[in-house]
């Protein structure tokens, strides 16, 4: 009768641990309908930031150092004149096994900013060593501006819970 009891026991309390594990990775996944595109709109269209143009595809891998096939949609903005640092990237990675290929790319694109402006122009040095980079699900946003918490901000706002 002990054994039986123990068993009904054991098989509850793994029921109840399993079915908790499950509901914490389904809180964990996002979605958005939008593309990266119209979610840098959004973004811009609420925190005002410097005139920024899109950046090309060719000039992708250039600039971040990884392959535009690793991604599945981005969309890159970078000031239209070389005295702001400010920059922002949603990046939609195609496959999850490479977000630490892409973050560690972004890293390096942050890198190559306060490079750029260490001995040109200090308070944007300072901007660009203050970057954020957020993960959600396959998304990886990349910002450096003086707005980056009300840019993150506006990125969560973007994603609704599976």
């Amino acid at each position: 009768m002990k054994k039986h009891t123990f068993i009904l026991a054991l098989t509850i309390v793994l029921s109840v641990v399993l079915s908790a594990c499950a509901s914490s990775n389904n809180e964990a996944a996002v979605e958005t309908n939008l593309t990266a595109k119209e979610m840098v709109d959004e973004m811009l269209a609420k925190v005002e930031q410097p005139s920024l143009m899109e950046v090309e595809e060719d000039m992708v891998s250039q600039l971040y150092h990884l392959a535009p096939s690793l991604l599945e949609d981005y969309s890159i903005r970078m000031p239209m004149m070389n005295v702001k640092s400010n920059e922002i990237a949603i990046l939609k990675v195609k496959d999850a096994k490479d977000i630490s290929t892409v973050e560690t790319a972004v890293k390096e694109r942050a890198t190559d900013i306060q490079k750029q402006f260490e001995q040109y122009l200090p308070d944007q040095y300072e901007n660009a060593q203050n970057y954020k980079l957020i993960k959600k699900g396959n998304y990886i946003l990349f910002v450096i501006s003086e707005s980056a918490d009300q840019l993150v901000t506006e990125f969560d706002t973007l994603f609704t819970k599976k």
